[in-house]
């Protein structure tokens, strides 16, 4: 005797929110009537007809099964917020199915790329022997190309990916055109486009869009965190605002490069560091409302002092002896100039001590103390 589940996955949810159906749908009738309820409420969803092919994928196999076989379709739901909710979603929905079928193999038949992304999570529980994908046949030519373009501008899935890039890119080029020295804003683009290629090849695109969407699941953090990236964006856009003033003031003045370019760091190193400072504060805001706080982020912002201060005295002693000044090797200089350095190296040392004497207490249950 041979169990086999015939699974599709709806990982948006679309089931539950135009058609109102709850997951799991399990057996051939409530199938048929969730896929005509869906195909109802949206003619165009593609979810249709994977619901419909995974029906035509049980009836093959009902007719070519042994008389002990036994062949059981189920609809799994994910939600509307795709990611890790939807699929632990469709993990619990699968467990339980599972438990109460008890299938031998599986088959899965998905409409897309999206909903065939589950499959190791389905592979995980339950071996699938096929995967089967319902591609809809359309015709070819400009009207075809026209609908799908429209399709997908009307998905909010599709919407920002496609038309944000556009935007800007139009948005680059007309003020390249409109202002006197557009052409900088112009060849700024290449530079753009090979940021953009560099997050996507290094990764970091994801690694943003996870925290964007820890910051839609905590609301209450994402108030005060969105608050700091604004500080941070501010920050940085006042940097490069005093290192742009600076360098027009300074450039008629100064006869060397590297100490233009040290003056020019120098104006603008508070707004960098007021910006690091914001985007470590909105970093520690979510990870404390999603409860994994740990004292790292406090040292971070205490070591971030230090090179603060560092940073600081080095550039005013360097400006100096670039400038031919000259710098005297005695105590009351070097207090005056590194003494700040110094508190910070204390208090961080501070800083340093307790954290871990905190971090002891949590692990252990005593405390030593400072």
């Amino acid at each position: 005797m041979v169990r086999t589940l015939v699974i599709t996955v709806d990982r948006d949810n679309d089931l539950g929110v135009k058609a109102g159906i709850r997951g799991s749908v399990v057996g051939r009738r409530q199938v048929l009537t969730a896929a005509l309820r869906l195909g109802i409420a949206d003619p165009e969803e593609s979810d249709t007809n994977a619901i419909l092919g995974a029906l035509h994928q049980h009836d093959l196999l009902a007719e070519g099964a042994e008389p002990n076989d036994e062949v059981e379709i189920v609809i799994l739901t994910g939600d509307e917020r795709v990611g890790v909710k939807s699929d632990r979603i469709i993990a619990q929905q699968l467990e339980d199915v599972i438990s109460e079928f008890q299938p031998d193999r599986g088959v899965l038949v998905t409409d897309g790329m999206e909903d065939e992304s589950v499959l190791p999570i389905l592979s995980s529980r339950l071996s699938i022997d096929h995967v089967e994908k319902i591609i809809v046949r359309q015709s070819k030519g400009i009207e075809g190309t026209y609908y799908y373009i429209a399709k997908a501008i009307e998905d909010p899935r599709w919407r920002a990916k496609l038309l944000v890039p556009i935007s800007i890119f139009m948005m680059i080029l007309g003020l390249g055109m409109i202002l006197p020295n557009g052409t900088v804003l112009i060849g700024a683009m290449p530079l753009l486009i090979g940021v953009y290629l560099l997050f996507k090849g290094l990764g970091a695109e994801d690694r943003l869009e996870r925290l964007m969407r820890d910051m839609r699941e905590s609301a209450d953090a994402a108030i005060l965190s969105s608050l700091l990236w604004a500080v941070t964006g501010v920050a940085i856009l006042l940097a490069v605002v005093e290192g742009y003033d600076t360098y027009g003031d300074v450039s008629n003045q100064s006869g060397s490069n590297f100490l233009l370019a040290l003056e020019v760091l120098q104006k603008s190193l508070t707004w960098i560091v007021l910006g690091a400072l914001a985007f470590a504060l909105s970093l520690m805001v979510l990870r404390w409302k999603k409860g994994n706080f740990s004292g790292r982020s406090i040292l971070i912002i205490a070591f971030g002092a230090v090179l603060w201060t560092m940073a600081t005295a080095a550039l005013e002693v360097a400006i100096r002896i670039i400038g031919g000044v000259g710098y005297e090797y005695d105590v009351t200089t070097i207090y005056e100039d590194w003494g700040k350095t110094i508190l910070a190296l204390f208090i961080f040392w501070a800083v340093r001590t307790g954290v871990r004497s905190w971090e002891s207490k949590q692990d252990t249950g005593r405390y030593w103390g400072v």
